[in-house]
């Protein structure tokens, strides 16, 4: 391909398709979480109070209003998080994550740890790894509610 820009992203197109389905498949079995709802706890497991307003983990998740909404109730019905109403503007609506949200983040994460250090296990140095973390934050440091890492 003549183009390397358009030929990148392919190729993060290509590795970001593949993440998804292993991560995918290891955290449904395990901890019988989707990729998504694991990011969406992680956020709230980082945030101030463990909360944050839906229009908010909206745009960290890339997701339409409609879709975090669709997301939210069933996490909220079998408990991980809860909504709240901001008391002074009752437009404004939070997510909070409960206390069985906060476990099943932090085994969620422990999880994606364990996948991701197999990932780059031999032959990647750790140079490599920082190298290509930095790379890909660079191109991600503009883009709305990156996690903390």
């Amino acid at each position: 391909m003549k183009n390397p820009a358009l030929a990148t992203v392919l190729t993060l197109l290509r590795a970001q398709s593949h993440l998804q389905t292993r991560f995918a498949a290891e955290l449904g079995g395990v901890h019988g979480l989707s990729l998504n709802e694991l990011l969406l706890l992680m956020h709230l497991d980082q945030a101030p109070g463990g909360r944050l307003r839906r229009v908010d983990l909206a745009a960290r998740l890339d997701m339409s209003q409609s879709g975090m909404t669709r997301m939210l109730a069933p996490m909220e019905k079998v408990g991980w998080i809860e909504r709240a109403e901001d008391p002074r503007d009752a437009r404004v609506g939070y997510v909070v994550l409960r206390r069985s949200g906060r476990r099943l983040a932090r085994e969620g994460t422990h999880t994606l740890t364990s996948q991701s250090e197999a990932l780059f296990a031999e032959p990647w140095t750790t140079q490599e790894i920082t190298t290509l973390g930095g790379l890909l934050g660079r191109l991600t440091a503009h883009l709305p509610g990156r996690l903390a890492g």
